[in-house]
């Protein structure tokens, strides 16, 4: 078991950190935060030409034919800048969806637009607070969508949606082309206006079976738990920059004549952040390995990520704003960009009551 990041994957994470710094800066987000843009066009663009967006999908579909490992360095590095693209909802899900149970003509089809970037997709399977197989209410009959799925991520600028609608055998996923028409979808009003969602509506839209009737539940599992350990590496990133902007703020704020980092109850603060991020570090280190070496093992080692990801951001985006104190919240600072990233990734795939019903099953099954 080895937790070290490869040479090529260390020179990958030098790579998105400098575009990154280039693109996702703390106003480039602001200027998202404060217009009605779905997402950062440009920051998207520049992520298909370095080829970011084809990093786990097979060559044979146009894919750079890498791993799960290099996808979570770029996580780490993305969560870290708040970078606001689809990239989550379109290649740590979907595409994900794609690989394991299209057909090879929708394969053939789809993952090479994503590719490249010509494509958006995302998932729609939340229903009225849940998201589980049992609350599908969305129809499915003769291929044809009615009802309504919300929230669903980047569901305002995607053009390609994966449904879980209920058929004649059970709850099925189908693809659904957003810009085909029998489809509505507006706005839903959420923390974080960096990364928009949407409620989508089927009127009678044509949708096209995604591997086999009846076992669409399945596959949203079984796809959860790689896209948690993936997420996971996001909220340590974000969670990382959080901690550095406290400990930076402490350093140059003054208060009584000497920086406020000074005071026992500062350093506290940042100590038990530090903690935090390095569990939550850990936990997605062992998922990624998981993922990559011992899928028997991800169930768990996901559940645990998620857990301590969930955690470790929420903890180090709000203690950010306390040590900045009256100035944390205001609009035009940065530490509730943060806060609401958390807010938003927490809200992803169910929050962590969720996860820890996971990680105790995962692990009694284990006992």
């Amino acid at each position: 078991m080895n937790f070290k990041f490869s040479q090529d994957q260390e020179m990958m994470r030098d790579s998105a950190k400098r575009l990154l710094a280039d693109l996702s800066t703390y106003a480039a987000v602001h200027k998202i935060l404060d217009s009605d843009a779905t997402h950062d066009a440009n920051l998207w663009k520049q992520m298909a030409e370095a080829g970011w967006l084809s990093t786990a999908i097979p060559e044979e579909y146009g894919g750079a034919g890498m791993g799960y490992l290099e996808l979570a360095v770029l996580a780490e590095e993305m969560g870290k800048a708040l970078a606001c693209t689809p990239f989550a909802s379109s290649i740590y899900f979907a595409a994900e969806l794609i690989k394991a149970a299209g057909s090879e003509s929708q394969k053939t089809t789809y993952l090479p637009k994503l590719a490249m970037g010509e494509s958006i997709a995302t998932v729609a399977y939340a229903e009225k607070g849940r998201i589980d197989a049992a609350g599908v209410q969305v129809k499915a009959q003769g291929g044809k969508l009615t009802g309504t799925k919300s929230p669903v991520a980047d569901g305002l600028c995607a053009d390609l949606v994966i449904v879980s609608a209920r058929d004649d055998q059970g709850v099925s996923l189908y693809l659904v082309d957003l810009n085909a028409g029998g489809v509505s979808r507006e706005p839903v009003a959420t923390m974080d206006r960096t990364r928009k969602q949407a409620r989508l509506t089927f009127n009678g839209a044509q949708g096209e079976l995604l591997g086999q009737a009846g076992q669409g539940g399945a596959l949203l599992d079984a796809a959860s738990y790689k896209v948690a350990a993936l997420l996971a590496f996001e909220q340590v990133g974000g969670a990382q920059d959080a901690m550095e902007m406290a400990t930076q703020y402490a350093k140059e704020r003054y208060a009584f004549g000497r920086p406020i980092g000074s005071f026992q109850a500062i350093k506290h603060r940042i100590a038990d952040m530090f903690v935090k991020v390095e569990m939550a570090r850990s936990s997605a280190y062992y998922a990624a390995w998981a993922l990559e070496s011992a899928p028997e093992k991800l169930h768990q080692a996901a559940s645990a990520a998620r857990v301590m990801g969930i955690d470790a951001y929420s903890f180090a985006a709000q203690e950010n704003v306390q040590i900045h104190g009256g100035i944390g919240f205001t609009w035009e600072a940065n530490p509730h960009l943060h806060m609401k990233r958390a807010k938003h990734l927490e809200s992803l795939l169910g929050g962590g009551i969720v996860w820890r019903e996971r990680l105790m099953r995962s692990m009694e099954a284990a006992a």
